[in-house]
């Protein structure tokens, strides 16, 4: 991998299930670029991509479902089991994840990059970083989210954890642990903190502006885990859910925010998230005695922008009936109505199919046409 002058990199390990990627969502909240290498080795395996063809030939074709995608969890069963098999498929992922994260840190123009790896000590990665951070968790916790949030049992959770080197490994090679066995409060304190020796500037302030309003129009401003209680408060009124500042601090571990107003009143929000190099907005609501035309041009226009920032490749709206009827709106905004099947890149359909209930209308606009491991 090539150098990456003028990149502040900071490489973000942890066995299964100690929270990475919470920490990691933070870390993007108070500035950085995120890159999950996990979810590009994802990638790499789908179908087409450069992985798929060689671990077919390496594994046989009973690693495959149904539509001929590798199935990952047969796929990580046997792995998991089989130290000579998890090594081999290692050889086959990881040059392809180390030429996707070269790409996507030099097209970044944030200064501050992580890099979330489960392995990330374990290969040559780690010496590119200027500092290792380790999320930490106690053994019986990892256990429970391995079943509660995968649906293991506890043998299938334990087998997993035993696959890994010994947590105490990484946090002795750490510049930064980061305790994630207590509240969410506490979590982004740590992160916080972290940062800041990092990064001198004061952290971002409550309600950034990212969007200047004149009179009369809208404006937009970045939600923080500070006025998370207003969010929770936006959100009871307008989504007719209950929420309270503690669901949405919880929420920032996968999600940000936009806050909508209307000469200084809130009259709206969005959460949205890019994962996986994908957008997903996931909550956006209007008040009911604003236009939504300018309302949702002015918040979806900002997502557009600052998830092209995160080098996204795809957005996905998941609107209620309401919203979804404004098609003039949508059709303006160059969104179409899709099903989960219909989108063909597999990182695109995932991210649709995890997040699509029912009762949503699932909107689509491809945001870059040069993809990160495309298909071949």
């Amino acid at each position: 991998m090539s150098d990456w002058h003028g990149k502040y990199v900071i490489g973000l390990t942890g066995n299964i299930a100690t929270g990475k990627s919470v920490v990691r969502k933070m870390l993007e909240h108070l500035g950085a670029y995120s890159i999950d290498a996990d979810a590009l080795s994802h990638r790499a395996m789908a179908k087409g991509a450069p992985a798929y063809r060689p671990i077919v030939e390496l594994f046989g074709a009973w690693v495959l479902d149904q539509n001929k995608e590798i199935d990952r969890k047969k796929l990580g069963n046997l792995v998991f089991a089989t130290p000579d098999a998890m090594q081999k498929l290692e050889e086959i992922v990881h040059p392809f994840v180390k030429q996707a994260t070269d790409l996507l840190v030099k097209r970044s123009k944030h200064k501050v990059v992580v890099i979330e790896a489960i392995k990330l000590l374990e290969g040559d990665m780690a010496s590119l970083c200027d500092s290792i951070w380790v999320a930490d968790t106690p053994e019986s916790m990892q256990i429970t989210r391995l079943m509660q949030k995968r649906g293991l049992d506890q043998t299938e959770a334990r087998q997993r954890i035993d696959a890994q080197n010994p947590q105490k490994d990484k946090v002795d090679a750490a510049d930064v642990v980061i305790d994630n066995s207590a509240s969410f409060e506490d979590l982004w304190k740590q992160v916080s903190a972290g940062w800041k020796t990092i990064n001198q500037s004061e952290e971002p302030a409550a309600s950034e502006v990212v969007r200047e309003a004149k009179a009369g129009d809208f404006a937009v401003k970045r939600g923080h885990p500070r006025n998370s209680e207003e969010i929770a408060t936006l959100m009871t009124r307008l989504g007719k859910i209950e929420m309270n500042s503690g669901d949405v601090m919880a929420a920032f571990g996968e999600k940000a925010f936009f806050i909508l107003e209307l000469d200084e009143k809130l009259v709206g929000l969005a959460g949205w998230q890019v994962e996986n190099l994908v957008t997903r907005v996931t909550d956006i609501y209007i008040t009911a005695d604003v236009s939504p035309e300018g309302g949702l041009k002015a918040l979806v226009e900002e997502i557009e922008r600052a998830s092209k920032a995160l080098q996204s490749e795809a957005a996905l709206l998941f609107l209620n009936g309401d919203l979804a009827a404004q098609g003039k709106i949508w059709e303006e905004l160059g969104y179409e109505k899709r099903t989960p099947a219909s989108l063909g890149v597999q990182a695109w359909q995932d991210a649709a199919e995890e997040k699509l209930t029912p009762e949503k209308t699932l909107l689509f606009k491809q945001q870059r046409i040069d993809r990160v491991l495309r298909p071949i």
